[in-house]
């Protein structure tokens, strides 16, 4: 899987949608003006009760037919408006809609710790923040990921996924998940949602007036109403019949790209194709019993709904052909197993016998200088097994203070606070009396717990705990955001300067926070291209060439090194008194703009400005990452 491409792939489905959904659009807009003439067509005959061509023909006005026009595109364009503004707040929101529960840690049913497990395994393992996780009460085998982007995104899995499937088979489910949050899917599959209701509007409409047709004074008007009802019914629900195809046939290519990408992060096929196996041989299989299922159904791990008309009608591929392309000697057997209590009881009992002896690889702060720029730009969403190994490693060794602490929302906070601390003590100590008389109650005191601890964190725990909190932090309240951000920013300007960790921090949480708190509908458009942004490649550069303190290379020589990857530009070193990190911000937020394959080339050439001295260290490369991040391209944690 190429990130990349993946990201292109889904724009241009979301630009094929349009256009199909245009088509749809104008068909019913032609569809209810014939639907108008017939009604008022049978309103001119008199007693005869028959209706000619011709007639029809007389009752067309290109007026009428305008104004209909209109007002079927204003009632579809305000339905689906209305679904988008509704989901506006993320995935938590299609949680909502299904009644799910938000899974935290501490509750001691070792089901559902071990999924909050593979979730923050796999999110730290590909670079993402730790989506929330929701647990949908339904006896069927099925999960989503829903969102606009990975800073929004949450994952949601059945009860019977987490009760039927073992880790690993879990574990290729969560990472198919992943795909669909790394490869833009998510963003499609709520517009899916969103102009489906719009086109259903029209039929809702239809609806009621039929409801009400019988209750008019005059039996003629009572006819006519009641036809004109009825033909609303059947424009809005042919209308969703053709928005359902088209639905339907985007998903179905997309899951066979996210079952590749699975086996492809886990390195282990029988993990996924072991989850598919075992929901054709359960009984209840992948159904979603609820009724707001039917709108989620794109979005699912397998087929969520019962269809009559079988596979024109299916979201999802069939579970063999799925299967053959993951493991092309499967034999057609189906597992009709359950796994008991006795099994979860030993799988619990193995992973607690792990040693630290055997858990591999060792962490390792720094990519091996030989590693090229290429090879780091093409790790960009690609999670391997050696990730994930690194993030279950990383998770053993994070001090057990600051485990618990990212999983509480007040604790949360104090995770960030802690990070932002000065190491000089008279600063640290403004730092604190700041909080303990701003911070909401309870999280001053958290925030002393850890200073207390003692602990210097490694360079490389920051990221993965920041990303860990952001799932925490999903859960305030927007005053609580808005007093959260302040107090961050108070923190960072009262030594009145701002290092690039602070920075870092600081930008990651609000980029991935923001959308989630500040109500939008949508995502800014990805359309700029890299000669647009010139002076943004600059700033970018320039602050990256600096930060790094070349080894035996002018801060010039390799800049020019970097450049040669965007040499069209024309474009140079800025002078050090030329760069702010007001100015970095603006740069960086216009650069998350550029189309998905003019990305690459601006990461190359951040890669090259970090390795052209031949040596590169924990603190370059988790700048790296985090500029990635807020360019939207995760990136692995970058080990040997």
């Amino acid at each position: 899987m190429n990130f990349f491409k993946s990201q292109d792939e889904a724009r241009r489905n979301t630009g094929r949608l349009v256009a199909l959904f245009a088509i749809a659009v104008i068909s019913l807009i032609v569809m209810t003006n014939l639907l108008f003439m017939f009604v008022f067509g049978y309103f001119s005959v008199e007693h005869t009760g028959q209706i000619s061509i011709e007639q029809l023909r007389q009752q067309f006005d290109w007026q009428v037919f305008l104004i209909i026009g209109v007002a079927v595109i204003v009632v579809i364009t305000l339905g689906s408006l209305y679904k988008i503004l509704a989901l506006a707040g993320g995935g938590a929101r299609i949680a909502e809609m299904l009644d799910a529960e938000l899974l935290v840690y501490g509750n001691n049913d070792f089901r559902k710790q071990r999924l909050l497990n593979i979730v923050e395994e796999m999110a730290i393992a590909s670079g993402t923040p730790v989506p929330p996780v929701y647990l949908l009460d339904e006896d069927g085998i099925n999960a989503f990921a829903a969102g606009y982007k990975p800073g929004d995104a949450i994952i949601g899995v059945t009860r019977g996924a987490i009760e039927k499937l073992n880790r690993e088979q879990l574990q290729g489910v969560i990472a198919h998940e992943f795909s669909h949050i790394l490869n833009g899917d998510m963003k499609l599959n709520i517009r899916l949602i969103g102009l489906l209701h719009g086109i259903l509007l029209i039929g809702i409409i239809g609806y009621y007036i039929l409801r009400s047709s019988p209750h008019t004074r005059r039996s003629k008007d009572s006819g006519g109403a009641a036809i004109l009802g009825l033909g609303l019914v059947v424009i809005g629900y042919a209308g969703t019949f053709f928005g359902n195809l088209i639905k339907a046939a985007v998903s179905r290519q997309r899951e066979f790209l996210a079952d590749a990408s699975a086996v492809q992060f886990t390195r282990n096929p029988e993990g996924i194709a072991g989850a598919l196996k075992r929901i054709g041989g359960d009984v209840a299989g992948s159904i979603i019993e609820n009724p707001a299922g039917i709108q989620i159904s794109h979005a699912l791990f397998s087929q969520g709904i019962k269809t009559w008309l079988g596979s024109l009608y299916a979201t999802h591929p069939p579970l063999e052909r799925r299967i053959v392309r993951i493991q092309p000697s499967w034999d057609g057997k189906f597992d009709y197993a359950t796994h008991t209590d006795a099994a979860i009881t030993a799988e619990t009992g193995a992973a607690s016998q792990q040693s630290g002896a055997e858990q591999q690889p060792v962490i390792v702060a720094a990519i091996a200088a030989a590693m090229t720029s290429g090879a780091i730009v093409d790790q960009t969403a690609q999670p391997t097994p050696t990730s994930l190994a690194y993030a279950h490693q990383l998770l053993q060794e994070l001090p057990a203070e600051f485990t618990a602490a990212v999983n509480d929302p007040f604790a949360a906070r104090a995770v960030i606070y802690f990070m932002i601390l000065d190491k000089h003590q008279s600063i640290r100590d403004e730092q604190l009396i700041h909080l303990k008389s701003s911070a909401d109650t309870g999280v001053y005191e958290e925030t002393m717990k850890l200073v207390r601890a003692g602990y210097e964190l490694k360079e490389e725990f920051r990221l993965p705990l920041v990303d860990m909190a952001l799932a925490s932090l999903h859960q305030l309240s927007d005053k609580q955001y808005v007093l959260f951000k302040q107090n961050l920013n108070a923190l960072i300007e009262i030594d009145n300067k701002i290092s690039l960790l602070e920075w870092s921090i600081s930008k990651i949480v609000f980029h991935h926070l923001d959308p989630v708190f500040v109500r939008r509908v949508g995502t800014i458009p990805q359309n700029l291209r890299l000669k647009q942004v010139r002076k943004a490649c600059s700033v970018l550069l320039s602050v990256l060439i600096y930060a790094g303190k070349q080894h035996l290379i002018s801060d010039e020589d390799a800049f020019a090194k970097a450049i040669e990857e965007l040499k069209e530009l024309d474009i140079r070193l800025l002078p050090k008194n030329q760069i702010s990190l007001a100015a970095l911000n603006q740069s960086l937020d216009r650069l998350a703009r550029l189309k998905p394959l003019e990305k690459p080339r601006l990461l190359k050439a951040c890669a090259i400005g970090i390795t052209a001295d031949q040596k590169i260290n924990a603190k370059e490369v988790e700048l790296y990452r985090a500029i990635s991040a807020i360019l939207d391209c995760p990136m692995p944690p970058l080990i040997v």
